[in-house]
C-alpha cells in the first residue's frame, strides 16, 4: 500500500488545549511529523479549570511525567473529591469521593447492603465507608500503597489541582523540547479547498501562510475552525443548565490545604474553592437570568477566604456541545468542542479524552468518513451522559428558595436522566453505561448526597441476616477510619514530597 500519512499537524490555539495535545502528539509521533501550534499572548486564555479528575493521571503517565516535579511546577495540590455545599438543602455537606466505596460482597454492590442497614437507622453515614471522602473530611492524603491489595490504602483515587497557565507551560516546554514549533501570531483567515471545502490553511495577520493536512481546532469559545470556517453548527442546552457566566478570582491562602475542590450552591448558582499552594481560586457561576454580574461579584467577594489577589474577571459562556466535533480535516479540541460548566471538573477531562481518540483513530491523507463518524459518535456520547450528571445536581434538590431552584427543581430533564433517577428511587439500581465518565458510586454519592430517596434495595441482600449485614459493613467502616487516622495530612504530604 502507498505511504499515505499525515505528515503536517497544525494546532490552533494554546492554552490548557493546545498544549495538551502538542505533548501528546509530539510523544507518540516521534519522527517524521510535523507539529506546528499557533497562538498569540494578546488572545487570553480561559484558564479556570485549574480541578481535575483521576485520569489526568493516564495522560500524565503517558508522557511519563515525575509527579512530584509536575506538582511543583504548577504549584499544585491533591484531590481526593468534591465537597457540595447547600445543594439538597441550604446547610447540607457531601462529598463526592473518587474510588470505591466500600467492598463488594458476593454479585451484589456494598452499597446496597449499606442501604439496608441505613433504612434501619443502623449504619453511618455513607462517607465513612470510602477512604478517599473520610480522608478528605479529615484533610488527610497518601498515595495508594498497591503493595497492600486487601487494604483500603490501596484504593485511594486521586486527582489534582493546579494553575492551568503553569500546566500549559510546563507542557509546552515539554513539547517544544520534541520538536514542537510555536508561532505566534493572530489568524486573519482560514483557506478552504475549493474541491472538497478542506481546510488548506490559516493565514496569519502577519501576512504569513501556514498550510497543513490535519488542523486541530484548539482557539476555545470561538471555534476559529471548527464553527467560524466550517460551520458545523452548536447544540445549546441553556434549557438543561441555565448558569451562562462564572465570575472569577484568585485570593490569598488560608487555612489548611485541603484535599478536595469545594462546590457552594448560591442565589442562582454555586461557587467554586480551588486550593493551591500559593493561593486559592475562587469563582461564581451564576444564571445572567437570575442575578446579575454586579450581584454575583459582591458574593464571591464577601465569600473568600483571603484578600483577593487580583480584579475579578467574568466569563460568558453557552452550555452545549457541537453538532460535529470532528469534520472534515479538522477535529475539535478543548472549548471550541463544547462546553460544560466545571461543577465535576469534566472540562480537562474532555480535552484529555478527545485527544484519547484523535490517537485512536488517527488518520491517513485520505480521511475515511467511517473513522470520522465513530469519532464523533463516541464524542457525543460522552457529552451527553456527562450533561446528565451535571443536570442532575440541580434538578434533584428540594430548595425552593430563590427562582433559580425553583426553576431547576420543576424544569424537564432529559429522558436517559429521568429513567436513571427512576431506577434508583425504586429499588436504588445503578448501572454504568458503556464507557461513561461517571461510575456507579458517583451517581450514588450525588443522589444519596442531594436527598434522593430509594425506595429498596437489591433483594439479594437478605441472602445474609441482619447482623451479618452489620458486621460486614461495620468492619469496612472500622478498618477504613483506622487507616485515615494514620495517614498523614495533606500539607504534611506535600511539604514532603512536592512543595513549591
Amino acid at each position: 500500500m502507498a505511504d499515505s500519512r499525515i505528515t503536517e499537524i497544525v494546532i490552533v490555539g494554546g492554552g490548557t488545549a493546545g498544549w495538551m495535545t502538542a505533548a501528546a502528539l509530539s510523544k507518540v509521533l516521534t519522527s517524521g511529523y510535523a507539529i506546528r501550534l499557533i497562538e498569540s499572548d494578546e488572545i487570553g486564555i480561559v484558564g479556570v479549570g485549574e480541578a481535575t479528575i483521576p485520569m489526568i493521571k493516564l495522560y500524565n503517565q503517558a508522557l511519563e511525567l515525575d509527579e512530584n516535579e509536575f506538582i511543583r511546577k504548577t504549584k499544585g495540590s491533591f484531590k481526593l473529591g468534591i465537597e457540595f455545599v447547600n445543594w439538597g438543602q441550604v446547610g447540607d455537606s457531601y462529598v463526592h469521593g473518587f474510588g470505591k466505596i466500600g467492598q463488594d460482597l458476593g454479585l451484589v454492590s456494598f452499597y446496597h447492603y449499606w442501604l439496608k442497614m441505613h433504612h434501619a437507622g443502623k449504619a453511618g453515614p455513607l462517607e465513612e465507608y470510602s477512604i478517599n471522602t473520610e480522608a478528605a473530611r479529615h484533610n488527610k492524603f497518601m498515595r495508594a500503597i498497591t503493595d497492600r491489595p486487601n487494604s483500603p490504602l490501596a484504593d485511594i483515587a486521586y486527582a489534582y489541582h493546579f494553575d492551568a497557565g503553569l500546566y500549559a507551560r510546563f507542557l509546552r516546554e515539554f513539547s517544544e523540547a520534541r520538536g514542537v514549533i510555536r508561532i505566534e501570531g493572530k489568524i486573519a483567515n482560514t483557506e478552504l479547498r475549493g474541491e472538497d471545502g478542506y481546510i488548506e490553511a490559516v493565514v496569519l495577520e502577519s501576512g504569513q501562510r501556514i498550510g497543513g493536512q490535519l488542523f486541530i481546532d484548539c482557539s476555545g469559545f470561538r471555534g476559529l475552525l471548527i464553527e467560524q470556517a466550517l460551520h458545523v453548527g452548536y447544540e445549546d442546552w441553556t434549557h438543561w443548565l441555565p448558569c451562562d457566566r462564572a465570575v472569577a478570582v484568585p485570593c490569598a491562602s488560608a487555612g489548611p490545604l485541603t484535599p478536595y475542590t469545594r462546590s457552594t450552591a448560591r442565589e442562582a448558582g454555586w461557587q467554586w474553592r480551588i486550593p493551591l499552594q500559593h493561593r486559592t481560586g475562587n469563582g461564581y457561576v451564576f444564571s445572567s437570568k437570575h442575578i446579575s454580574e454586579d450581584e454575583a461579584t459582591a458574593t464571591l467577594l464577601a465569600n473568600l477566604d483571603g484578600e483577593p489577589m487580583a480584579e475579578p474577571r467574568t466569563l460568558r459562556f453557552v452550555t452545549g456541545k457541537r453538532n460535529k466535533f470532528w469534520h472534515k480535516n479538522c477535529i475539535a479540541i478543548g472549548l471550541s468542542s463544547g462546553f460544560m460548566e466545571p461543577l465535576e471538573s469534566t472540562s480537562i477531562h474532555l480535552i484529555q479524552s478527545n485527544i484519547a481518540r484523535l490517537t485512536a483513530f488517527f488518520p491517513h491523507g485520505g480521511f475515511d468518513q467511517a473513522d470520522i463518524d465513530e469519532f464523533n459518535s463516541h464524542a457525543h456520547v460522552e457529552f451527553d451522559r456527562i450533561r446528565d450528571f451535571l443536570i442532575l445536581h440541580y434538578h434533584a434538590t428540594e430548595r425552593s428558595d430563590t427562582p433559580f431552584w425553583d426553576y431547576v427543581r420543576n424544569m424537564d430533564i432529559p429522558e436517559s436522566l429521568q429513567r436513571r433517577m427512576d431506577l434508583f428511587r425504586s429499588n436504588a439500581r445503578i448501572f454504568r453505561e458503556g464507557n461513561e465518565m461517571f461510575a456507579e458510586p458517583s451517581w450514588l454519592q450525588v443522589m444519596h448526597g442531594q436527598r434522593m430517596q430509594a425506595e429498596g434495595y437489591h433483594p439479594l441482600v437478605d441472602l445474609y441476616t441482619e447482623e451479618k449485614v452489620a458486621e460486614y459493613i461495620g468492619n469496612i467502616r472500622g478498618v477504613i477510619g483506622n487507616c485515615v487516622a494514620k495517614m498523614p495530612t495533606h500539607d504534611e504530604f506535600i511539604a514532603r514530597h512536592c512543595a513549591i
